[in-house]
C-alpha cells in the first residue's frame, strides 16, 4: 500500500536543514519568511542575541493586500526592506523557512532586494 506523503513533515525537514546551514549575526542577520494560507510574515532576526529587529506583515497597515499572495508579497517585501534600512541593516542572509524558492517566497524575497537590501 501507497502511504501518502505528509507535507508538513517534509516543509519541517527542509527547515531544519536550512536553519544548520543559515544563521543571522548582528552584522548580517536573517530574514525568515513564514507563509499561512492567510498571511505573510517576515522578521529580521539576530540568532546570537536571539533578538527580532525587524518584521512585516499582511496584518500591517501599511500593506494594502491582506492576502497570502504575489502581490502581498511585494509590499511585504518592501515594507520589511524599508523598515531595515531605517535602521542600518543593509545586508542580511535569507532563510525561507522550508518553504520551496518559487512563488510567494521568491517575490518577498526579489521585492526585498530591489527596495536595496543585498543578500
Amino acid at each position: 500500500m501507497v502511504s501518502k506523503t505528509d507535507r508538513k513533515f517534509e516543509v519541517r525537514r527542509r527547515h531544519a536543514r536550512v536553519r544548520r546551514k543559515v544563521s543571522g549575526t548582528p552584522e548580517c542577520p536573517r530574514l525568515c519568511v513564514y507563509r499561512s494560507n492567510k498571511n505573510l510574515f517576515a522578521q529580521i532576526i539576530d540568532d546570537v542575541n536571539g533578538v527580532t529587529l525587524v518584521s512585516a506583515s499582511t496584518l500591517d497597515k501599511e500593506v494594502k493586500t491582506k492576502h497570502s499572495n504575489i502581490e502581498a508579497a511585494k509590499e511585504v517585501g518592501a515594507l520589511i526592506a524599508k523598515r531595515a534600512l531605517d535602521k542600518k541593516i543593509k545586508t542580511i542572509v535569507y532563510d525561507r523557512s522550508g518553504y520551496i524558492y518559487h512563488g510567494v517566497v521568491k517575490e518577498l524575497a526579489e521585492a526585498a532586494r530591489e527596495a536595496g537590501l543585498e543578500f
